[in-house]
């Protein structure tokens, strides 16, 4: 297993932040996989993390469960990786409406 080292340098203090992307997972062992990996960075306090969003019901499912989970079991602040491409208007809105629901603020597009 590999050891995350992080330090900062004191030349450059606060003014660079590192976030992470995650991708939702798509079975159990996967899913496994990624709540231990964001348990091993959440130490780091990365500005946000985001989690990718593509087209279709079974992806977009799994997107707002993995930010779901996030926000109540860490206290890491995730952004909706949104994918709009052949994506007509009223879907993304409706989208951005779930996850504004849910307690997302931030979004990547």
């Amino acid at each position: 297993m590999n050891q995350f080292r992080f330090s900062r340098r004191p030349d450059i203090g606060d003014k660079v932040r590192v976030s992470f992307e995650f991708f939702p997972p798509k079975n159990d062992e996967m899913e496994a996989r990624l709540w231990d990996t964001v348990t091993r960075l959440e130490p780091l306090q990365p500005k946000f993390v985001s989690v990718t969003y593509g087209a279709g019901g079974s992806t977009r499912e799994r997107t707002a469960r993995t930010i779901g989970r996030i926000l109540k079991e860490t206290s890491l602040t995730p952004a909706a990786h949104m994918t709009c491409v052949d994506a007509a208007r009223h879907e993304v809105d409706a989208v951005i409406q779930e996850f504004t629901d849910m307690g997302v603020k931030r979004f990547v597009a």
